[in-house]
């Protein structure tokens, strides 16, 4: 049985796989494509709140033949304590799988173990892999191959989505640049683990030179408002803007995974300039994750 928890235990064919599917996928929606989800029943149980992944995987579920069933954390009785794994062996003898967006990566490889069911990681504080998924595609898409590309990463880069990158960067043998305060950095010990090219810099400008994407992020994460004036303080010089933009290649893109705060993480005149791209990379979402629905169960 196959799940996606991780880019970290995920092996790079299967990630090449999922990529080049993803470019089938997108060309073939709506033509005919096969419906290798028919009569099954998905989960989303979500305890975070979500526009482009639950959308994405809802209509890319009901695309691929199958029923999604939308489960709030408070709707059912994990949001009264329930135990992740008494949850889990219950909706194990109901549906036929489950995507998962919450707080503890513990939860969801909980939730896989005793399930019994092909299970997906939509986020959770360690990593976003779909996102990273998506993203790599909406590169390759528009550039070609990332292998050997500068990817530069601005701002919170001790959080998921740079988690996510650093494990992408030592799969698929790309720079990876993270430019971020001190206390903002990835974890010595996750970088070792995950080995690969990461330069974690506190310089912006070495990060942003000649760089073949751009990327950010939104500072506040959720679950992390409490600390929103310390990290909007912390981070202020790391927004991604015109002058980052100017000292990257020259067709460099600039992504975000969404939604944006401009004037923070990125100025609103940047985000514009480039929202071609970045809504391209929000409607891949779909199709790169209809691929992973699509490994999962071949």
């Amino acid at each position: 049985m196959k799940h996606l928890l991780s880019l970290e235990t995920l092996s790079r064919a299967d990630i090449e796989y999922i990529l080049s599917s993803s470019t089938k996928v997108k060309k073939d929606r709506g033509r005919g494509e096969s419906k290798p989800l028919a009569g099954q029943v998905w989960a989303l149980i979500f305890s975070k709140s979500s526009t482009r992944t639950r959308v994405s995987f809802e209509v890319g579920i009901r695309e691929l033949g199958g029923q999604p069933l939308f489960l709030n954390s408070s709707d059912i009785q994990l949001g009264r304590g329930e135990p992740i794994k008494d949850t889990a062996r219950v909706m194990g003898r109901m549906i036929h799988g489950a995507i998962i967006r919450t707080y503890a990566q513990a939860d969801v490889e909980e939730f896989a173990c005793y399930s019994g069911l092909p299970t997906i990681n939509a986020l959770t504080d360690a990593e976003h892999p779909c996102q990273i998924l998506t993203d790599i595609f909406t590169y390759q898409e528009k550039r070609g191959p990332i292998r050997g590309k500068k990817v530069a990463f601005f701002g919170d880069g001790a959080c998921n989505v740079p988690a996510s990158w650093i494990f992408a960067a030592a799969k698929l043998g790309f720079e990876l640049r993270i430019a971020a305060p001190k206390k903002f950095q990835p974890a010595a010990k996750l970088l070792r683990r995950a080995g690969g090219k990461i330069i974690c810099t506190a310089d912006v400008h070495a990060a942003a030179k000649g760089a073949d994407l751009l990327y950010t992020d939104v500072w506040v994460s959720m679950g992390k408002e409490s600390e929103s004036a310390q990290r909007l303080r912390a981070l202020a010089g790391y927004q991604l803007n015109e002058k980052l933009v100017k000292l990257a290649k020259k067709n460099a893109l600039v992504m975000h995974c969404l939604p944006a705060y401009r004037g923070k993480e990125i100025d609103a005149k940047t985000f514009e300039a480039n929202a071609q791209t970045i809504f391209d990379q929000a409607e891949n979402r779909l199709h790169c994750q209809k691929a992973i629905l699509r490994w999962i169960v071949k």
